[in-house]
């Protein structure tokens, strides 16, 4: 792929939870963007959610006719971080890796994730989040679909504690 191909993507670096605004402003500038998003499940106030959220956050694709398009403007948009780039140059990014993105999202346009790994008893795992943050622990047993028991040793002792799957990580 050489720098002035026609209808090549690239990578644009938002600024901090800016990618929506830097899209609509690429956008007003006669740019393509794709922004993919999935469905993250947020935990507030007692209450479990799903809401829309950048599959890669500050990130977002940009398509560029290099032969016509003024593409230093991207530079400075509103929301625009910078455009990644090689040199001076921009970073093009292969067709193939937008398809496969695109092949995974489903007919509401978010990119479907894989199932979380499954882990398996005893498996020695860390906590992500919460109150019991940086905490290792073993894994033994599924409360439920979204939930694992979790034993942590916390003051000398053992104590089974349930906790968000996706809350916990190999360790």
């Amino acid at each position: 792929m050489s720098l002035f191909d026609r209808d090549a993507w690239y990578v644009v670096q938002t600024q901090v939870n800016a990618e929506a605004r830097a899209a609509r402003n690429l956008v007003r500038q006669g740019f393509e963007i794709y922004l993919p998003r999935y469905l993250k499940r947020r935990s507030h106030a007692r209450k479990i959610e799903k809401i829309p959220a950048p599959l890669f956050q500050r990130y977002l694709f940009v398509r560029i006719d290099m032969a016509t398009q003024r593409w230093r403007s991207i530079q400075s948009t509103f929301g625009v971080s910078h455009l990644v780039c090689n040199g001076s140059d921009p970073a093009p990014v292969a067709q193939h890796v937008l398809n496969s993105l695109k092949a995974r999202e489903d007919e509401s346009g978010y990119v479907k994730l894989n199932a979380r790994p499954k882990f398996a008893l005893g498996e020695k795992v860390r906590v992500l989040a919460g109150a019991f943050a940086d905490n290792l622990g073993l894994i033994d047993g599924l409360t439920d679909r979204d939930r694992v028991a979790i034993l942590l040793d916390l003051l000398g002792r053992k104590v089974r504690v349930s906790i968000e799957a996706d809350m916990v990580e190999a360790a």
